[in-house]
């Protein structure tokens, strides 16, 4: 089990500090938008209750051409070429047209930390009034406030809505130590998960095995557990946790939200990695921008709350299929696996899919040179 690192006696002092940005949140979202500040001559603070890459909660894959596009392959454990996914009425093996790759999560956390030139504080943040951010170490205040705290969202006006009634799915895995695989399996099988999926994700060793619900109100403890008995992996090392499945407004109140925070998850699939570090970047650009006079915090609210929202068909159309698969007969979901499996199908849904965030947006938009320069 994790233990949080929080600083303890002597060493917990209070904290009582005013800056130019404030990142609550240092998991993917938080630290891509730090990420994109670097050399933005402004003095932004990551706040977050775990040190720096100290607590994953996912599987921990994401598309290596995103990856590549962060300079984060030190990070990668396994590239994987293949998707198989399996019903009880027969398999489908795609090739997809990029790669997936299973990453550590420690060291990829590092690799991006270390391309910022902010700040870090370990502590846990309550809540917020105005510019002021409440945490159990101090207040924090600044004129333009990140929150990348995940599905809770913090710092959101109002009561957030908490599972099951929010819009949100449920995720369990176990982490075993196996032989190698070639693919990143997914079983769509309602003896496992009614509705949602269960997987497996090869990590050169060690495997990512779980199952997820889009019904919050359904377990999945059981459903992992019988998948690693399926495989013969031991049940070790559990690992949780929830997330979204619907976009939320990407700025309310003075705040800007990202990743988990804003719903920046993509339905069906559950990936979360890469929308983080997409929209991570975008809300980074927008307050580089307010940074350097060219915008007012209100203007860069606007445009960065309807760039999210100009996301809004992919993610509902993603949303009306994890609705319709769970529901198919198993046998035409079988036969339409194997229909998508085909080279032309497959490499057309596949490059739509990653283009819903694209890598090349990781270089685009202008980043500083000075930034650029500290990355090497």
């Amino acid at each position: 089990m994790t233990r949080r690192a929080t600083l303890r006696g002597a060493e917990r002092t209070r904290i009582d500090q005013d800056c130019d940005v404030l990142v609550c949140g240092a998991s993917f979202a938080g630290l891509a938008v730090a990420r994109e500040l670097a050399g933005a001559g402004a003095d932004v603070l990551v706040v977050d209750r775990y040190e720096i890459g100290e607590r994953a909660t996912s599987a921990c894959a994401a598309p290596t051409p995103w990856l590549q596009a962060l300079g984060l392959e030190r990070s990668i454990r396994q590239e994987l070429e293949c998707m198989a996914f399996h019903t009880p009425h027969g398999s489908a093996r795609h090739r997809l047209p990029w790669t997936w790759s299973s990453f550590d999560y420690r060291e990829l956390c590092r690799a991006l930390w270390e391309q910022s030139d902010a700040r870090f504080e370990v502590a846990k943040v309550e809540r917020r009034e105005g510019d002021t951010v409440h945490t159990d170490r101090g207040a924090l205040r600044a004129p333009l406030i990140v929150d990348a705290l995940g599905w809770r969202r913090v710092l959101g006006p109002g009561d957030n809505v908490q599972p099951p009634e929010a819009t949100i799915s449920r995720g369990l895995e176990v982490h075993p130590d196996t032989p190698p695989t070639p693919d990143l399996d997914v079983w769509i099988d309602r003896s496992l998960v009614r509705y949602g999926y269960a997987w497996r994700v090869p990590a050169d060793g060690e495997a990512r095995i779980g199952a997820g619900s889009y019904e919050p109100r359904h377990h999945v403890r059981e459903g992992t557990d019988e998948l690693a008995g399926r495989l013969d992996a031991e049940r070790v090392r559990y690992q949780g946790n929830w997330f979204p499945h619907r976009l939320r407004p990407a700025a309310a109140d003075g705040v800007f939200f990202a990743g988990d925070s804003a719903g920046h998850c993509f339905p069906l699939s559950g990936e979360g990695i890469r929308p983080a570090f997409y929209f991570g970047i975008a809300c980074g650009r927008e307050l580089r921008a307010v940074l350097a006079g060219a915008k007012s915090r209100e203007q860069a609210l606007r445009d960065y709350a309807r760039f999210s929202a100009s996301h809004r068909p992919a993610f509902e159309w993603a949303y009306a299929l994890q609705w319709l698969i769970p529901r198919l007969p198993p046998r035409a979901l079988t036969a339409l696996l194997a229909v998508v499996g085909r080279e032309r199908p497959c490499r057309r849904a596949f490059a739509w899919y990653l283009r819903q965030a694209d890598p090349a947006f990781a270089g685009s938009g202008g980043r500083s040179r000075a930034a650029v320069e500290l990355q090497h």
